[in-house]
């Protein structure tokens, strides 16, 4: 398939993205253009970085290092902005710290006071939020509910962290409806951690994925993870 067309398919996905996430915000009461469309580039080769970028998709999700190496390697990878967003094993941190602005998955004070350790010697600050587990699934990464707003306290401290929000990650075998209390569990988390810190930077919330993101954003998100409805070049002739 010739770049041009590649481009035109993921340019049609994210129109149609777009326009759902805006109607969803707009059965919220709020402004579409608060909320992020981060593309989850993981099932994607390095060649589509261009293809993806001419189709306006700029916020690049990455769950493994090893996967996002060759694309962040390509040409025009600087044009966009990294996330991080899967399980981060403390070894890789020296590789995601130079190449991502966002790390989505801080699990554990432990991870966080490594990656403030590396910022630190690299002097690069980066943008982290933390991965509560609000289902309770073993699968699933992420602080417990009840530790996030102590857990929040201290990494607000460390250096080269900046705390900007909450990450959650709802079932995927569930309706999307029931994932509703996951998302409005996320947000009510969020406001305990503002009051707690009393700092408004801290207001990101990265939750919503394709099958759901449209629920997650009546509930609150800033910023919804998209695969899938993307990514797959045919989606939107059998969606």
């Amino acid at each position: 398939m010739s770049t041009l067309n590649q481009a035109s398919d993921y340019q049609k996905n994210r129109i149609l993205v777009e326009a759902a996430i805006a109607a969803a915000a707009r059965r919220a009461g709020r402004n579409p253009q608060d909320i992020r469309l981060i593309g989850v580039t993981k099932t994607v080769p390095p060649e589509d970085v261009s293809p993806l970028l001419d189709a306006g998709i700029r916020e690049f999700g990455e769950n493994r290092w090893q996967q996002a190496k060759p694309k962040l390697e390509s040409p025009r990878a600087s044009e966009a902005v990294w996330h991080f967003i899967g399980r981060l094993q403390t070894n890789k941190i020296k590789y995601v710290v130079p190449h991502f602005a966002w790390i989505h998955s801080i699990d554990s004070f432990e991870l966080a006071q490594a990656v403030s350790d590396y910022t630190a010697r690299w002097d690069k600050p980066i943008n982290v939020l933390i991965q509560v587990n609000v289902s309770g699934e073993l699968s699933k990464g992420g602080l417990s509910p009840d530790d996030v707003v102590a857990a929040a306290k201290r990494i607000h401290l460390l250096p080269g962290l900046r705390l900007t929000g909450l990450m959650t990650m709802a079932p995927e075998e569930e309706m999307p409806e029931a994932t509703r209390t996951v998302f409005s569990g996320l947000r009510q988390l969020l406001s305990e951690v503002q009051s707690e810190l009393g700092d408004p930077k801290v207001c990101e919330l990265s939750m919503g994925m394709s099958n759901d993101f449209e629920i997650a954003v009546e509930e609150g998100a800033t910023m919804v993870r998209i695969g899938r409805r993307l990514m797959d070049p045919s989606y939107h002739h059998h969606s």
